[in-house]
């Protein structure tokens, strides 16, 4: 039964630690709140006292680089319209104010769990942004009209701390690295090659059946987390190598095209699992659902 308000296993992971990451050698608060009070004169910037407060409001330290920016303009669109478009010209963005930091909710960006339970959390041993729906790092700053500009404090092991990606309203897990900087972002330096946005491969995710892997005893990884079961001609797959699986969390079969929530009735340990077979548990005799 699935319990209300709860979300798939994607949506409530958190990011992994990064202590050693560190700002970009392009990252310049000076050099930033100087160009920044180059193009805007007359804007009047938020206290030591304000952006104290926002911090505290986020439970996070914000970068040097942000802390640059909102020390030249706070912005307020209720106010000013005009000059909180000359604030955004002169950024590159729509900017938001100090009052209206937020960090990006993964719970908001969830697609409902039809395709929820079959996604997985990737990032690449390389990867400069997480693959995860959300971070209390990521700082949401401004946007391009539909797409959120954060500042990321919770970088991938490739990434940089308080680089700027881009979080996708089409997209419910990952982010796009476009500057390594704030600097960058304010200055036109855009990352030319952009990446990090979804992950959802082997061995985490597998689909077995006509047109992909032939059998589940080659997706039965230590990794796998979500199981997708196709039509094929010949005896039945057998389920046993994946008993004792650690993370194994989902499993749907055709020819449902959605996937219905399932639990054993003859095993406690497969009844444990958050699983879902689209075939139905009334098709599914002991024999195919017990763990040996």
């Amino acid at each position: 039964m699935l319990a209300e308000g709860s979300l798939p296993e994607p949506w409530v992971r958190r990011p992994d630690p990064a202590p050693a990451a560190v700002p970009a050698p392009s990252a310049d608060p000076e050099l930033l709140e100087r160009l920044l009070r180059e193009r805007l004169p007359d804007a009047v910037g938020a206290t030591g006292e304000e952006i104290a407060a926002a911090e505290a409001r986020l439970g996070v330290t914000l970068s040097d680089e942000l802390k640059a920016l909102y020390r030249v303009a706070r912005v307020d669109w209720r106010d000013d319209f005009e000059a909180a478009d000359r604030v955004g010209d002169a950024v590159g963005c729509e900017l938001g104010g100090l009052d209206d930091l937020y960090a990006i909710d993964a719970a908001r960006r969830h697609l409902g769990w039809v395709h929820g339970a079959r996604r997985a959390v990737s990032t690449a041993p390389d990867a400069a942004v997480q693959g995860l729906a959300g971070s209390p790092g990521w700082i949401c700053f401004g946007s391009n009209g539909g797409d959120e500009f954060a500042v990321d404090l919770t970088p991938g092991p490739g990434g940089h701390y308080g680089q700027v990606i881009l979080v996708d309203h089409e997209q419910s897990l990952g982010a796009e690295l476009v500057a390594d900087s704030l600097t960058d972002f304010v200055l036109g330096r855009m990352r030319e090659e952009r990446g990090g946005r979804r992950g959802n491969t082997l061995p985490a995710v597998a689909k077995v059946g006509s047109g992909f892997l032939q059998t589940i005893e080659t997706a039965a990884h230590h990794a796998l987390e979500v199981l997708s079961i196709g039509d094929r001609d010949g005896a039945p797959f057998s389920l046993a190598p994946l008993a004792g699986l650690p993370r194994l969390r989902t499993i749907t079969a055709s020819p449902a095209p959605w996937p219905i929530p399932w639990r054993s009735p003859a095993s406690p340990d497969w009844s444990s699992w958050n699983s879902a077979c689209g075939s139905g548990a009334s098709s599914w005799t002991p024999e195919r659902s017990r763990a040996p």
